[in-house]
């Protein structure tokens, strides 16, 4: 008879937070670096872990990019390999939430739309003409549109584009008539 062995899964996973006593960012041109002092320990292969490290360019990723856009963001390194968690951007100083937001939004970057000029179909793509809150006219194309769409509320959605480009719809409620009925068919 084989013996069962349990693990903890404090013993497996562990998270590692960055905080404001802990980390230190900065602008390198037009990259994110990071100064952090790391918990030491050791790690899965039994070598010695943590200590002060420098990452000379960081990425940022949402664990809840529609819900908590800057909550729980996961700091990577040049190899996708996590760094740390911030439990919240606003826990630091302002300078450096700032620029934590910025990166975020930056890479996170989702136009708008205030009116929807038209939506066509034509073999399973839709294509759209619309105007952004600043103004501009944009077109773009999706495919299979029921399934570009996420819904963060129900007046609340992000679209896809073919291209992987995101587009957002604050209140649907809130757009004219004509635009709402272009996508009523969506919701």
């Amino acid at each position: 008879m084989s013996e069962l062995k349990t693990t903890a899964l404090s013993d497996v996973v562990s998270i590692t937070y960055i905080t404001k006593e802990n980390a230190e960012f900065r602008k390198e041109g037009d990259f994110l670096s990071l100064r952090v002092d790391l918990p030491v320990g050791n790690g899965l292969d039994g070598e010695p872990t943590g200590g002060e490290k420098y990452y000379e360019r960081i990425y940022l990723h949402r664990s809840f990019p529609y819900e908590h856009p800057y909550e729980y963001i996961s700091v990577l390194d040049r190899d996708s390999a996590e760094i740390g968690i911030i439990a919240d951007v606003a826990e630091f100083d302002e300078e450096t939430a700032k620029m934590l937001r910025h990166e975020l939004d930056r890479k996170y970057f989702a136009p708008v739309i205030t009116k929807i000029l038209s939506v066509k179909e034509r073999y399973g793509y839709s294509y759209w003409d619309v105007i952004t809150d600043d103004g501009r006219r944009l077109s773009f194309t999706v495919r299979d549109t029921f399934r570009s769409i996420i819904k963060v509320t129900q007046e609340h959605i992000f679209l896809t584009d073919n291209d992987s480009n995101r587009y957002e719809i604050k209140d649907t409620e809130a757009l004219d008539r004509k635009s709402f009925k272009r996508i009523e068919l969506y919701l």
